[in-house]
């Protein structure tokens, strides 16, 4: 009862003190200027540092009702559910598309291969995600709930001793103002009540000041934190600047592989003749020749050139004319004379059979 009494009292004198500084009737031991910086440098480090978290997770996670589902499952210590992100959804959406089409068809396996490229976007992204987490988010987020919590605890604390000391030094001037109505016996207590007070403030700023000083060492850290975040950012563009390249050489490639020729300004059709073959014809009405172009091309040219491809997609014949293909295998392609123009004549070993042109990549 008499501990309660006491905490009550003290509780109480605190809040006399507060009270009486608010309204400038009682004086407030101030501290040092370097101390005083050192408190403002913390405040600015922790409001900056929850910010910068804030921002750096905006950017990693637009939605913020995923932010906030991720958290809770953060929270609940279960593990997050593994969603596509946006590049992997679209990837995937590109390639059922040109599936649907037929990779066979220049538009389908167009969609095809910009979709694996989003897909691998996709994946860098993740991957970026991953160690923007790992290296910069987690380091911050450390701080912020372990340092930087310390810090406000001592502070709280430091701020508590710092009211009892002046209570103390109040209560000191009082008994003194007024001595001859109080015994000696009143002023030892008030000036021991003072002398541990003094102490236990002096003991709480020394214990603050260290912790305060420490934040430069966590500058240092964020420093680091903060170049591994910038490094994975430079190696994702990078990676995404390299998939965008190669699918634009594919890309390109394939429409330099379906250029057209024309014929009084009329049809086209892809040249995939080999070098030295031309399929661009005059568009001189008197020069035109009275035999279709492929077959006059191709009898010019008796001896066509054989070339050796890639099998882009799985093929599965139609008749007896066709030849079935494996994806990744390597076959020997060549042109016949009225064969339709994306068809090629194709090899392997004693097989022969007509494949469409799309689902090769001849090698040069």
């Amino acid at each position: 009862m008499k501990k309660f009494a006491a905490d009550a009292g003290t509780l109480f004198n605190r809040a006399v003190q507060f009270t009486e500084e608010k309204l400038g009737s009682a004086e407030k031991t101030e501290l040092d200027a370097h101390f005083e910086n050192l408190l403002q440098r913390a405040d600015k480090t922790k409001l900056w540092t929850e910010r910068v978290l804030q921002r750096t997770e905006a950017v990693l996670q637009p939605n913020p009702n995923i932010r906030m589902e991720d958290f809770f499952y953060e929270k609940l210590d279960k593990k997050k559910r593994d969603r596509n992100n946006h590049q992997e959804q679209l990837g995937n959406t590109m390639i059922d598309t040109g599936n649907d089409y037929g990779p066979g068809t220049s538009y389908g396996n167009a969609l095809v291969k910009s979709g694996q490229t989003q897909i691998q976007i996709g994946n860098a992204e993740r991957e970026f995600t991953q160690a923007t987490v790992n290296n910069f988010l987690q380091p911050l987020k450390s701080f912020l709930e372990g340092d930087m919590k310390t810090i406000q605890k001592e502070k709280k604390i430091l701020e508590v001793k710092r009211l009892d000391l002046d209570a103390s030094k109040n209560r000191l001037r009082k008994a003194k103002s007024t001595a001859s109505q109080q015994t000696d016996d009143v002023i030892a207590r008030a000036e021991a009540d003072l002398r541990v007070a003094q102490a236990e403030f002096d003991r709480q700023a020394e214990i603050t000041k260290l912790l305060l000083e420490g934040v430069s060492s966590a500058h240092a850290h964020h420093l680091r934190c903060l170049n591994d975040f910038i490094e994975a950012q430079t190696t994702y563009y990078a990676q995404c600047l390299q998939y965008m390249q190669d699918l634009q050489r594919q890309l390109g490639s394939s429409s330099e592989g379906e250029s057209s020729y024309s014929v009084g300004g009329g049809n086209t059709a892809p040249n995939t003749l080999g070098p030295g073959i031309s399929n661009n014809f005059s568009t001189d009405p008197t020069t035109i020749p009275s035999a279709p172009p492929m077959i006059q091309v191709i009898a010019a040219t008796p001896n066509t050139e054989k070339k050796q491809a890639r099998v882009l997609y799985d093929y599965d014949s139609a008749d007896s004319s066709e030849l079935s293909l494996l994806a990744d295998e390597l076959i020997t392609v060549y042109r016949l004379p009225g064969l339709d123009p994306d068809w090629v004549m194709a090899e392997r070993g004693p097989q022969k059979g007509k494949v469409p042109s799309t689902y090769l990549e001849v090698l040069e």
